[in-house]
């Protein structure tokens, strides 16, 4: 008996894939987990800036996207990302004026978007302010204008949304915009009560995480909550302390691994991710993006 012609078990067998027809090519999504289609979302700090950004990518997955500012009406940077909502993508821009620390119009808010749907799907937090000066040079009302909007606000907002994604059953994602600034002091920048609210947020996280993580026998679905670690960006808040002190762009760009500062474009997928499906089982977590800042 010859072997000569005897093909082996393990030899390659050229594998005939079957190509979808075209009913299956125009369902077919890839990475279907940051599909947003149909997802109801809010933004605070959304009327500008880093929150407008990632309020972009949201809409471009396909959510309605509600983002909240106190400006009375939208500026010029909104409209223009409003008529860049692609239809074709599903998804949807609005506008509504909000002051994160009234309480009483946050939960009005809330309630108001979500009963649109009937449903709410995350919450992006990223309203806040800085105030760069000595812990001397800090007033009384300083101290409270800082911690009232980059804590109790978002603490108020926070739990105002997770109040609505538990009346409506949804299984959604809190992501809370921190900073390194509340894991280190950033060299070139003198700001700690800005830092401290910041590294409140953190914790904040953890906490929120821990407490709306679970679903029970009344239906409460799992909320995660994550939080964000941006370093230094260019945004407007950014700008304004480099033209008083254009030093400090010298010392954030050697203090990081990139020497350079961020696009507020860079985190759109961040924002994608944490707020989507894809992070299904992430959650009390920070995620840090600093281009090696904190890296050393």
């Amino acid at each position: 008996m010859t072997h000569d012609h005897a093909v082996s078990s393990n030899a390659a067998v050229p594998i005939q894939e079957r190509q979808p027809t075209g009913d299956e090519k125009s369902t077919q999504k890839r990475f279907s987990e940051f599909d947003l289609e149909g997802k109801v979302f809010t933004v605070t700090g959304g009327g500008r800036g880093l929150g407008l950004t990632m309020a972009e990518a949201l809409v471009e997955a396909g959510a309605q996207v509600h983002c909240l500012d106190r400006l009375p009406s939208p500026e010029d940077e909104f409209i223009q990302a409003q008529k860049r909502a692609n239809p074709a993508y599903g998804g949807s821009l609005h506008y509504h004026c909000m002051d994160v620390r009234d309480a009483e119009d946050v939960a009005h808010k809330m309630s108001k978007i979500a009963g649109i749907k009937g449903r709410l799907d995350g919450l992006l937090a990223a309203a806040g302010i800085n105030h760069v000066d000595s812990a001397f040079g800090h007033s009384q009302a300083d101290i409270n204008e800082i911690m009232s909007i980059n804590y109790t606000g978002l603490f108020i907002c926070a739990t105002e949304a997770a109040k609505q994604m538990m009346k409506y059953k949804c299984s959604g994602s809190i992501l809370l915009v921190a900073s390194i600034s509340g894991i280190m002091a950033n060299k070139g920048m003198c700001a700690p009560v800005y830092n401290s609210s910041k590294a409140a947020v953190i914790q904040l996280t953890r906490s929120l995480a821990m407490e709306w993580g679970q679903p029970d026998k009344t239906g409460k679905k799992s909320i995660r909550v994550n939080c964000l670690c941006p370093g230094h960006v260019v945004t407007a808040m950014v700008e304004k302390i480099l033209a008083d002190d254009p030093e400090s762009r010298k010392v954030w760009e050697s203090e990081n691994m990139l020497g350079r500062l961020a696009q507020p474009e860079e985190f759109r997928g961040a924002a994608l991710y944490l707020l989507s499906s894809a992070s299904s089982f992430m959650t009390g977590a920070s995620l840090v993006i600093d281009g090696g800042h904190t890296a050393w």
